[in-house]
């Protein structure tokens, strides 16, 4: 997503092994593993040492992860077990036959157990042609910064498309792309008991149910938030 500085690549195969050993994945999540990647590198370090931006708590390092595809699939399972694994704050590149889409979680300490980490929904980019032109990092004073400018851009590129509205958190765009999420599932199970139904007068209740709720995702994902309320 970014073109990342020459001088924090750092270029360093992860061996599953090392995944495994630190998250201890269910044997279903290692099929995963095996059947989707390929490999795991570790491709960027952003750190102040590397990029010359401060560190500010707590954020005191990023790091960019390659995951090499076997198939072009790849389970969110398999993302959310590598957060685990690693503590720091990562952002992914996955590539398959020279395409490359974008994932990335907000992530932070868990306020029962600081020595864990908890993640919400990831934004995922499309496909994308791997040569593509990438803009630069983000201008910033600080890592905390630069952090929330990288998750924001991945929020605007996925496929729940999150444009931040004015005065907004972090936090409370999180709580949108949830509900963006939730709302996104219950149009398509509308459109599964629409495809369904044979009768006409309940055809009819679900077309109003469905456009309702369309309008209120539609609502959710601009930039500008109206005063409209959303049940």
């Amino acid at each position: 997503m970014f073109a990342y500085p020459p001088q924090a690549e750092v270029n360093r195969p992860v061996p599953k092994s090392k995944i495994y050993n630190a998250a201890k994945p269910g044997s279903a999540l290692r099929r995963s593993f095996i059947a989707q990647v390929s490999d795991i590198t570790w491709k960027y370090k952003l750190a102040s040492e590397t990029i010359n931006i401060p560190a500010k708590s707590p954020v005191q390092e990023i790091q960019v992860f390659e995951i090499v595809l076997k198939t072009g699939e790849l389970s969110e399972d398999v993302l959310r077990t590598l957060d685990s694994a690693i503590p720091s704050l990562l952002f992914f590149e996955i590539t398959f036959q020279h395409k490359v889409r974008f994932a990335a979680t907000y992530k932070r300490p868990s306020e029962a157990n600081k020595r864990k980490t908890v993640t919400d929904v990831y934004f995922e980019t499309s496909w994308q042609p791997a040569d593509k032109v990438r803009p630069p990092l983000p201008a910033v004073l600080d890592l905390a910064v630069l952090y929330k400018r990288m998750l924001h851009q991945h929020m605007r590129e996925s496929s729940l498309a999150i444009t931040p509205r004015s005065d907004e958190t972090l936090e409370t765009m999180l709580d949108r792309a949830n509900l963006i999420r939730s709302k996104e599932k219950e149009c398509q199970n509308l459109e599964s008991r629409l495809r369904k139904e044979i009768q006409f007068n309940r055809k009819v209740e679900l077309n109003a149910d469905l456009r309702n709720r369309r309008a209120e995702l539609a609502e959710l994902q601009q930039g500008k938030k109206r005063d409209v309320a959303c049940s």
